[in-house]
């Protein structure tokens, strides 16, 4: 595939998403689908990686994939609807697309799942490539010459750095500001309602990242 003079990735759920009512309401289905007591508020807690690492902790091994397919089966009825677009995802990807760059989605999450979410919340991503977690998303990265990856986990950092991209952290999520500093950001914002000012800083000027001290906008670099 051609490099694009910008292309900016983003993670799904808890970066441009707040899935957690519909992913808590997913698993109350499931768990009442399944007869097999589910503790939707805690798995809400440890969104990021990829949904097998969830259902293996209330079901055993060797009913992890069908479970799994049966959880899939029963999202759009009862996940995308409650699902809310995180404070500035719109915005976000729009000003990659006002700044002439393409704007894709590399999540964990089932790609058909989160094209529904995409498409409901009309966050217009240029790609959507579902099913990759951590370093595994270096794959799509690469593919598509990510030159920036903005996630909120620290599975995101490592796919960024393995990928050669700019790691940028929004503190969102699971994970602290000092977790996604350790785990190697390279830039952290406080959410993505400070990504348009910074992705202007960055094409202006992209050799100043990774870059010291601390950036405006709530945009801090990790070794500050």
């Amino acid at each position: 595939m051609a490099v694009h003079p910008l292309t900016v990735g983003f993670d799904l759920d808890m970066t441009l998403i707040d899935s957690r009512p519909g992913i808590k309401a997913a698993y109350e289905a499931l768990a009442a689908r399944t007869g097999t007591y589910i503790d939707a508020d805690a798995a809400v807690t440890r969104l990021g990686p990829p949904l097998e690492q969830e259902i293996r902790r209330w079901f055993p091994e060797e009913r992890v994939a069908e479970i799994s397919d049966v959880y899939r089966e029963l999202y759009p009825a009862h996940a995308v609807v409650g699902t809310l677009a995180m404070p500035g995802a719109r915005e976000a990807v729009d000003a990659v697309h006002a700044a002439g760059g393409r704007a894709i989605v590399v999540t964990a999450k089932y790609e058909p799942n989160a094209k529904l979410h995409l498409s409901h919340l009309d966050i217009a991503a240029d790609a959507v490539i579902g099913s990759l977690w951590a370093e595994a998303k270096a794959e799509a990265l690469r593919e598509h010459g990510a030159h920036v990856y903005v996630g909120d986990h620290t599975g995101d950092v490592r796919g960024a750095r393995t990928a050669g991209a700019l790691s940028v952290a929004v503190a969102t999520g699971p994970c602290g500001a000092d977790e996604l500093r350790a785990a190697g950001a390279q830039v952290l914002l406080d959410d993505l309602t400070a990504f348009p000012s910074w992705l202007d800083r960055y094409v202006a000027d992209p050799d100043r990242y990774p870059a010291g001290g601390v950036d405006g906008d709530g945009a801090r670099a990790a070794s500050a």
